[in-house]
C-alpha cells in the first residue's frame, strides 16, 4: 500500500513538473512573440526619449565582452560613437581586429582597444584582469554581453560543460575581477549583463553543468540566463556600498550571428521578425547612459524600462532562493583567482 501511494505521488508530481513546463514554454512563447520581435521594438520605441541616449561619454572607460559580432559589436560601437574609450573583448584575434578597424573608422573614435580573452577559462580570465589591472584605469561600465548557446555537450580544457563556462562561471569570475576597477570609477561604475528572454522558461538550478543524460543546450541556455539574473540581485546587494550599479537586461529576438548559427530553424521560422543587433543593443546603450539615481541597481531591463523577472504562474521566483549555493559553487570553481 505504500509503495502504492509513494508511486502515485510520484506519478502526481512528475505530471505536475510536465505541466508546469509546458506552461513555462508556452507562456514564454506567448509573451516573446508579442514583445520581443522588431515589432515589440518599434512599439515599445514609442515611448523613448530621445535625449536618453544621446549623451557623451569621453573619458569613461567600457569594457564589452564579446564585442566582434551581433549585440556585442552594437553596443561597443554605440559607446565608441558617444567619446568612451572603449575594450573590445573578443575569443578570435582576427575577428576582433576586425571589428576594432571597423567601429574606429565609424565613429572617428581611435581609443578602441582590443583585449583577447576566451571567456570558458577562468585561466585566461584572469590572465585579463591582471593586464587590465596593470593599466589602473578606473572601469564606469563592464558589458558582459559574451554569451554562447552550444547544442551538444563539450567540456574546457579545464572541466566545464561550455555553455555554463561562458554564459555563468566566465560572467562571474569577470565581474569579481573587474570589482577593484570598477570601484575606481565610484559611484558612477556599473555592471550590464546581458540574458536573454529565454530565462523565462526556466527556473533557477544548483545543476549548474546540466548533469542530466539527455543534454539539451536550449535548456542548459535558458538555465545559465535564469543564473545571470538572480546573480546581478546578488551582486546589487553584496556591492551596495561600493558605488557600483548591477543591472541585467535581455535584448529582445535579434537576428544576429550566434541566433543564425545556435538557432538556425528559430531564425528561419522569423525571418523579417526579428530585431537587428542595434535594436537588441539599445538598452545596453541606455543603460550605460542613464544617470544612477534613475535606474534600480539588481533590476532586469528591457526596452528602455524596469521588466519582470518571472512570467505569471510560471513558478520561477521562489528558485531564486538557490543563488547563495550557487554563488558558493561558482566561487570555489573561480579559486584561488576571485576574492
Amino acid at each position: 500500500m505504500k509503495s502504492g501511494t509513494l508511486q502515485l505521488q510520484l506519478q502526481l508530481h512528475l505530471s505536475i513538473m510536465f505541466l508546469l513546463k509546458t506552461w513555462r514554454q508556452t507562456a514564454f512563447g506567448v509573451y516573446g512573440y508579442l514583445n520581443f520581435t522588431k515589432a515589440g521594438f518599434l512599439d515599445h520605441s514609442k515611448k523613448f526619449k530621445p535625449e536618453e541616449i544621446e549623451t557623451q561619454i569621453p573619458g569613461k572607460n567600457c569594457i564589452v565582452t564579446g564585442a566582434n559580432s551581433g549585440i556585442g559589436y552594437a553596443a561597443a560601437q554605440g559607446l565608441a560613437q558617444r567619446g568612451a574609450t572603449v575594450y573590445l573583448v573578443c575569443r578570435n584575434k582576427e575577428r576582433g581586429e576586425a571589428a576594432l578597424s571597423e567601429i574606429q573608422t565609424r565613429t572617428g573614435n581611435q581609443n578602441v582597444y582590443l583585449e583577447i580573452c576566451d571567456l570558458s577559462s577562468v585561466t585566461e580570465i584572469k590572465s585579463l584582469a591582471s593586464r587590465l589591472s596593470k593599466k589602473n584605469v578606473p572601469v564606469h561600465v563592464l558589458v558582459n554581453n559574451a554569451g554562447l548557446l552550444e547544442q551538444n555537450r563539450v567540456t574546457t580544457s579545464e572541466g566545464y560543460e561550455l555553455n555554463f563556462a561562458v554564459n555563468v562561471l566566465g560572467t562571474y569570475t569577470m565581474t569579481e575581477l573587474m570589482v577593484p576597477l570598477l570601484e575606481k570609477a565610484s559611484p558612477d561604475a556599473r555592471v550590464i549583463t546581458v540574458s536573454s528572454g529565454g530565462m523565462y522558461a526556466s527556473p533557477l538550478t544548483k545543476d549548474l553543468q546540466y548533469s542530466e543524460s539527455n543534454f539539451n543546450g536550449v535548456e542548459q541556455y535558458a538555465r545559465n540566463k535564469r543564473v545571470q539574473v538572480a546573480l546581478t540581485e546578488k551582486w546589487a546587494e553584496k556591492y551596495k556600498n561600493k558605488g557600483i550599479g548591477f543591472y541585467s537586461m535581455h535584448p529582445g529576438w535579434a537576428e544576429t550571428p550566434g541566433v543564425a548559427k545556435s538557432l538556425p530553424s528559430f531564425s528561419k521560422a522569423l525571418s523579417g521578425k526579428l530585431r537587428t543587433s542595434e535594436e537588441g543593443a539599445d538598452t545596453v546603450i541606455w543603460l550605460a547612459l542613464q544617470p544612477k539615481e534613475k535606474l534600480v541597481s539588481g533590476a532586469l531591463y528591457f526596452d528602455r524600462a524596469e521588466a519582470p523577472k518571472h512570467l505569471t504562474f510560471a513558478a520561477t521566483s521562489g528558485s531564486h532562493a538557490l543563488i547563495d549555493s550557487i554563488v558558493d559553487s561558482l566561487h570555489s570553481m573561480a579559486s584561488p583567482f576571485v576574492n
